[in-house]
């Protein structure tokens, strides 16, 4: 196992300002499309699947490397969890997609990411432990033409990559989102892109305790854990993994998964879910509120050109639907 390190850098483009800007004018287009058809709602993740009341415990005895920020010192705060399928549609369940884990740690203060303070921390968090493609601009063309339906992303990605390419890479995406998926409750969530942890990089994911059992299906994933709530609070322990050198956890490759064997895993606090009736108001808060990694401590700022470029195309879509 190597030593956490210090030495991570970002290499920002001088491009950066003017594509962001233009990656946020085309996914607010789809945002407007979308909620003209589905309801006000956000680009990416719009279903809701289900909005629940948590607490998050930071453990005490943290060695000093993964004590800063939010895990400086044991302390245990409210908290708020949003799950969500990946698309930007309000596709059924059982349609293949990407699933998302947001939570937002409240009761903080501190200097914010993006200046002044801030009272909150956000994670959102996948099923997936790295991202399809190195960089945000391949991500964004994905995107926007999955977006248009199946024929428009094949047909981007022969464009782009020619025929032969192009269909092998709509194979790869296909086995990335028909990745089989245990339900939230069984299933570990990953942010995919690093963020910063004091001097220190960091990569946040979501273990879940007591290896439960899969879901038994595909059809509802709110229902899942809805009735796993029955019977008792849900939890997980939030770990950090931290960045060694940037051959074996770079910090502009969102692409590489950095290897457990190698970068040291922390578990730096515990996620419970207490078993709870789930309120039309705790689903509308939800609905309403920001998620937003840039929403975070600026000792968790976001590292990366795939974060970078979320700040930018996050709040473009926070403004279309009034939550900026």
């Amino acid at each position: 196992m190597r030593e956490p390190s210090t030495t991570w850098r970002e290499e920002i483009a001088s491009d950066e300002e003017t594509r962001f800007s233009e990656y946020a004018t085309q996914f607010a287009e789809v945002q407007r499309l979308k909620s003209a058809k589905f309801g006000k709602g956000r680009t990416l993740h719009r279903k809701q699947l289900l909005a629940l009341r948590a607490q998050l415990e930071v453990l005490p005895g943290l060695p000093a490397f993964a004590a800063h920020g939010l895990f400086a010192r044991p302390a245990t705060y409210d908290a708020r969890v949003r799950l969500s399928n990946g698309g930007t549609d309000r596709a059924k369940d059982l349609r293949p997609d990407v699933r998302g884990f947001a939570l937002k740690v409240l009761g903080l203060e501190g200097k914010g990411a993006l200046g002044g303070t801030t009272t909150e921390q956000d994670f959102l968090l996948i099923n997936h432990s790295k991202f399809s493609f190195p960089k945000s601009d391949e991500f964004v063309g994905l995107a926007l033409a999955a977006a248009r339906g199946p024929g428009a992303l094949i047909g981007y990605m022969i464009n782009r990559y020619g025929f032969m390419a192009g269909l092998s890479r709509v194979g790869d995406i296909a086995r990335t989102f028909g990745k089989p998926f245990a339900g939230f409750a069984a299933e570990t969530m990953h942010t995919a892109a690093p963020i910063a942890c004091g001097p220190y990089a960091a990569k946040a994911r979501l273990v879940p305790l007591n290896a439960p059992a899969p879901a038994r299906d595909g059809k509802n994933w709110a229902s899942d854990i809805t009735g796993r709530l029955v019977r008792g609070p849900l939890q997980w322990n939030l770990q950090l993994q931290f960045f060694v050198d940037e051959n074996l956890t770079p910090i502009e490759d969102a692409s590489v998964e950095w290897p457990d064997r190698l970068a040291p895993i922390v578990t730096v606090a515990r996620l419970v879910v207490p078993q709870q009736s789930v309120s039309d108001l705790i689903a509308a808060e939800v609905e309403s509120a920001k998620f937003d990694p840039w929403n975070a401590l600026a000792e968790h700022r976001p590292l990366g050109d795939v974060m970078r470029a979320r700040k930018v195309v996050y709040y473009e879509s926070q403004k279309g639907r009034g939550a900026a």
